[in-house]
């Protein structure tokens, strides 16, 4: 393996460094930089990149890529892990979305070394860290007030990155078409497979969705050959399903709400999701789902404005089979407590 350089920073094979990727200064005349933090296995492999807080109020994959870097598993690695805990430090220090100038960015990739200040951030981002790697995951979850269940997202239709998103062991993938500016496009022109991963809330840690996450992410790292196979034995068979149509159900009157769904839940067509009313408690009518499937994002707060999504609904030919499979990755998570010897979680 040659010599990598990051931000003029070279890691050798078998060296481990934190590097500090240059940002443009604010206005203030204050510095900062996305850090960044590189380990290279003594034995060639793929190299991995592993992001987090592209929007800057997406905490959880923070905290994930925390507990990879600190893991006992990327000791032995082999190849390369790139983990960049934030890549929006601008929107994880205001606890924004977005960046300074209000543009989001994961719609302005490919970017520019000469654009706004969201396309250089992009451009940085992308030739830095995303031009250098084999493969990617992007950490994510929902927006404010907006919760998801645990799933991937991915071009579907790429054997390879189906692999890759059977190996992150959740029952629930969302074949999702690339948007444009997104970092997943501009990845994807490079050559460089991307899995995201979306589960949670925004500006709230979510233990479930992280212990979901780290566990997909040393999947996938067992699967491409950067880890060996885990020996442990596997508690329950989690059976992957594709969902290829998925739709927001929108709030057809304004008031409170009582909400009835939750993530993970089976609907059946025309089953009552969520119940609006009047300041009186005076029934304005019901929200139902349009076709069978499965809660895969829900809004929080019990207040609509017509118009509003309220739920995310993936539609599966067995949803029933993907509710009992999101149990199943429950009960896993309580059998790896009992066996490291944890005190078991509560969900």
């Amino acid at each position: 393996m040659d010599v990598l350089t990051i931000g003029g920073v070279d890691i050798k094979p078998g060296e481990s460094k934190k590097v500090q990727l240059e940002m443009p200064p604010l206005y203030t005349d204050t510095h900062m930089s996305i850090p960044v933090y590189v380990q290279r296995g003594k034995k060639p492999g793929p190299t991995l990149f592993v992001s987090a807080a592209i929007h800057g109020d997406e905490l959880n994959g923070i905290e994930i890529v925390s507990r990879l870097i600190r893991s006992k598993s990327i000791r032995n690695l082999r190849g390369t892990l790139i983990a960049v805990p934030m890549v929006n430090v601008y929107g994880v220090l205001n606890q924004s979305r977005y960046l300074p100038d209000r543009r989001d960015l994961n719609r302005c990739f490919p970017g520019s070394k000469k654009g706004s200040l969201a396309g250089r951030i992009a451009h940085t981002f992308l030739t830095e860290i995303v031009a250098k790697c084999d493969y990617g995951v992007d950490l994510h979850t929902g927006a404010i007030h907006r919760s998801n269940l645990p799933q991937v997202r991915a071009n579907l239709d790429d054997e390879q990155t189906l692999v890759l998103c059977k190996a992150f062991g959740l029952p629930v993938m969302l074949n999702a078409d690339i948007r444009d500016g997104s970092l997943r496009q501009a990845a994807a022109d490079l050559g460089v497979r991307v899995v995201l991963y979306e589960a949670g809330q925004a500006l709230r840690y979510d233990e479930f969705s992280i212990r979901a996450g780290l566990k997909g992410v040393t999947n996938i790292m067992r699967e491409i050959g950067m880890l060996n196979k885990s020996r442990s034995k596997k508690y329950h068979s989690i059976e992957p399903f594709i969902a290829r149509q998925s739709g927001w159900v929108r709030a057809h009157e304004s008031g409170l709400v009582h909400h009835i769904a939750s993530l993970g839940d089976h609907v059946v067509k025309d089953g009552v999701l969520a119940i609006i009313s009047n300041p009186y408690g005076e029934e304005l009518g019901k929200v139902t789902s349009p076709a069978e499937g499965i809660v895969i994002g829900k809004q929080n707060i019990p207040l609509a404005q017509e118009g509003e999504a309220m739920y995310h609904i993936a539609y599966f030919k067995k949803p029933d089979t993907v509710a009992e499979n999101m149990g199943l990755l429950q009960d896993n998570m309580v059998q790896d407590d009992l066996v490291q010897g944890n005190a078991p979680m509560v969900y």
